[in-house]
């Protein structure tokens, strides 16, 4: 196993997570249900594992296609509009009036499925076609950016509004976007 694809991953995306959509639907939904924090929880990894395996996985498959120079400007480009794309704060519309029955089962699939729809075309899912393209372990990966979400969003479903209070988003943000940024700027340089 690629650690050091772990590690990025898990460090990339769990800063990338900080503030997105999907971590305030975590807030969302562990208000909505505040005794159900282990369904949320179990929910989020498994929408995450299912919806970052596929993503690695075609990035991987990407890269097996294109010639390493080709990758190199793709990937390099790619890590910096997500850079750029983190500066843009998220705000959730998507789950609005949602509203199920408070027992394990029905928060588990809500979550699922609302955390598998949020994170299609999410910045965190394009981050993560990203590394799967950049590394050849694809497991590596998805183990690394699942937990980097949940890094980012079990303890928002633990601690619910405070977690948010007490870290400055727009900084974390800024942190994310820097590091999105060197990653291109050192792809495009030294592939």
């Amino acid at each position: 196993m690629d650690f050091s694809a772990v590690f990025l991953s898990t460090g990339v995306v769990a800063l990338a997570e900080m503030g997105d959509k999907t971590q305030l639907l975590s807030l969302m939904l562990a208000a909505r249900y505040p005794r159900q924090a282990l369904p949320i929880i179990a929910g989020i990894l498994v929408a995450t594992l299912a919806n970052h395996a596929c993503a690695a996985y075609f990035g991987h498959l990407i890269a097996a296609f294109l010639s390493p120079d080709a990758m190199r400007w793709i990937l390099g480009l790619g890590f910096l509009a997500i850079g750029f794309w983190l500066l843009i704060p998220d705000r959730l519309d998507e789950a609005g009036g949602t509203r199920v029955k408070n027992a394990a089962w029905p928060v588990f699939l809500l979550t699922s499925s609302l955390f598998f729809m949020a994170e299609m075309g999410d910045k965190t899912q394009i981050a993560t076609i990203a590394l799967g393209a950049r590394y050849d372990d694809v497991i590596a990966v998805t183990i690394g950016t699942t937990l980097g979400m949940m890094l980012a969003n079990a303890p928002a479903v633990w601690i619910g509004t405070k977690f948010t209070n007490r870290v400055p988003i727009k900084w974390v943000h800024t942190v994310a976007a820097v590091v999105f940024i060197a990653i291109g700027i050192l792809t495009l340089l030294y592939g």
